[in-house]
């Protein structure tokens, strides 16, 4: 390695000061020969391992840990080349022949970029390869379509229609803090504060924060807990012997179910966070204070949530124009 380097500066030497040969002598040495004997030993995999290790000391959920194994191992599976020989053309290469025989949409395949992206910056910021592939592979244009949320009159079916007790605390609680249906299964009785109307979350990266219910919420909590016969510390838990904790597969299909039942419009655990989310902006609520409450890190995730009220963009134009 150090003789091709020396051929380089030999090639370079017409060509740059003294002073610049020095520097890209170091350059060279650093990105190339260190690198080199660092990495000469790792196989793909083991590149994947460390990088899926680092994305759990920085608090992946389990969840997104599995969606960035499962993307980095279909593409390292596909190109075949040691991680550090692939190049941009060899992804783009990829993502465009992954689009075509899955048949997939423009979102899916930014998410594909977005989580090797991640993968490649990794290795760059580590110094196990010299440049990310990923630098040139920009972020894929997609259409933003208006999401539609939960109507008043969605939301009295959907609790009148509960076969029990504990499914309407569950979509009242959704719908009055906007938590995530994951935030919603971690829950323990003792994370609620009924006399405040408030319990602790655990969001995205294990972000702690305070979320708050209504008085209704607080009620039929209250009735789901006098009711229950067993010794569970979680807040949610199945309607049979041994009530287990609650998962997010059994909140999305009871609410799917009981959704489809009323021939309501995908009816699904996200959909009170966005109507939460909109309802409290069309009240008056700050932006900032509904990004604290959903735990948004970006004010801009925050907008895509909250939709405003076309009735009341109309009303205030004649308002204002007339």
């Amino acid at each position: 390695m150090k003789e091709k380097i020396e051929n380089v500066l030999i090639e370079m030497s017409s060509d740059l000061s003294p002073k610049q040969l020095k520097r890209l002598q170091a350059v060279l040495l650093k990105s190339f020969a260190e690198n080199e004997t660092k990495s000469d030993s790792l196989d793909n995999l083991a590149y994947l391992t460390m990088f899926l290790d680092a994305k759990r000391i920085e608090g992946c959920s389990l969840r997104t840990i599995k969606y960035y194994q499962a993307t980095a191992e279909h593409m390292l599976s596909t190109i075949k080349s040691p991680v550090r020989k692939i190049t941009t053309e060899d992804l783009r290469e990829y993502l465009a022949g992954y689009q075509k025989i899955n048949n997939c949409g423009k979102a899916t395949i930014d998410n594909i970029r977005r989580n090797l992206s991640s993968f490649f910056s990794w290795l760059e910021e580590e110094d196990y390869i010299i440049k990310s592939p990923m630098r040139r592979i920009h972020k894929i244009k997609v259409k933003q379509s208006v999401k539609n949320t939960i109507s008043d009159e969605a939301i009295e079916l959907l609790r009148d229609n509960c076969k029990c007790i504990r499914d309407l605390a569950m979509i009242d609680l959704l719908y009055s803090t906007g938590i995530r249906v994951g935030e919603l299964v971690n829950l323990n009785i003792a994370d609620i504060n009924f006399v405040e109307r408030e319990c602790v979350v655990f969001g995205k990266g294990d972000k702690e924060r305070r979320v708050y219910f209504d008085a209704r919420t607080k009620l039929h909590l209250n009735n789901y807990l006098m009711e229950r016969k067993d010794s569970n510390p979680a807040l949610f838990v199945t309607l049979d012997y041994p009530y287990s904790r609650l998962k997010i597969s059994g909140v999305e299909i009871r609410i799917r179910d009981l959704g489809n039942s009323l021939e309501l419009e995908r009816v699904h655990p996200h959909k009170f966070r966005r109507t939460m989310a909109t309802r409290a902006i069309d009240k008056g609520m700050p932006i900032e204070q509904v990004q604290k409450i959903l735990g948004h890190s970006q004010i801009d995730t925050t907008m895509r949530y909250a939709l405003v009220n076309q009735n009341n963009v109309k009303a205030s134009h004649r308002k204002i124009m007339a």
